[in-house]
């Protein structure tokens, strides 16, 4: 992808309402284009702006096989609040038994490689399988999220994934989305309630305390410049 392209869009949308931006990336791309979701507050938020402008737009989420029984508990809500199916990919089988037996089922507290390793195998490959055949991959990345991601764009290239990657609420702050899903009635994680600011799997997710970093309940064992998974660069 030229970068001129890249500079052109983020030129272009700079400004405008994150409805704004989805409305011509979902025309433009129609059956090329999708959001992932992982029930986290601003996946939620676009579930309800995508569902608003095309109910036929696709949406996908990556089941590790351990998330916590409240995530569950939103897919379901969101799948009846918008008449939908979220679309579900899983890991192989094969994969996660390989990593059982080479790790254990807890190995990823031990190494940052075992835990980039279950991270692959749950996440990296399913999402790989998810985005196949798709020009476009909408996220609900926010700058303010982590030091990791202070300058991620508006829109970007993804090199591992090969596709443009749209950030519609990169410049929202936690309250602009907090407004937006009570304005909205829209379903939410639970665990946010109960200090949960960011929530992946289980045993990698913990609760935060008042005035630590938002991310610092993930992947709490690591130094925070490698909190990431690996879905994202940054």
């Amino acid at each position: 992808m030229e970068t001129t392209i890249i500079d052109s869009l983020n030129r272009k949308f700079k400004g405008t309402s994150p409805s704004e931006k989805l409305a011509y990336f979902l025309d433009v791309y129609r059956d090329r284009i999708g959001l992932s979701s992982s029930f986290g507050v601003e996946d939620q938020v676009l579930t309800d702006m995508v569902s608003k402008i095309d109910n036929n737009a696709r949406i996908f989420t990556l089941d590790t096989g351990r998330l916590h029984p409240e995530t569950y508990d939103v897919m379901d809500a969101t799948n009846l609040k918008y008449n939908r199916k979220i679309e579900v990919f899983f890991p192989d089988t094969s994969s996660i038994q390989e990593l059982y037996k080479t790790q254990g089922i807890n190995g990823h507290y031990e190494s940052l490689e075992k835990r980039k390793n279950c991270c692959y195998v749950r996440k990296i490959e399913p999402l790989q399988r998810a985005l196949k055949g798709l020009d476009v991959w909408i996220t609900g990345l926010r700058a303010d999220q982590s030091i990791t991601r202070t300058e991620v764009p508006l829109v970007e290239y993804d090199d591992n994934f090969k596709v443009i990657k749209v950030n519609p609420l990169i410049d929202w702050s936690e309250d602009d989305v907090w407004n937006y899903i009570k304005e909205n009635n829209v379903p939410y994680n639970k665990l946010h309630d109960q200090g949960f600011p960011s929530i992946g799997c289980a045993p990698c997710t913990r609760a935060v305390k008042d005035g630590e970093d938002i991310r610092s309940g993930r992947w709490w064992w690591e130094d925070p410049e490698h909190k990431e998974c690996g879905l994202h660069k940054k």
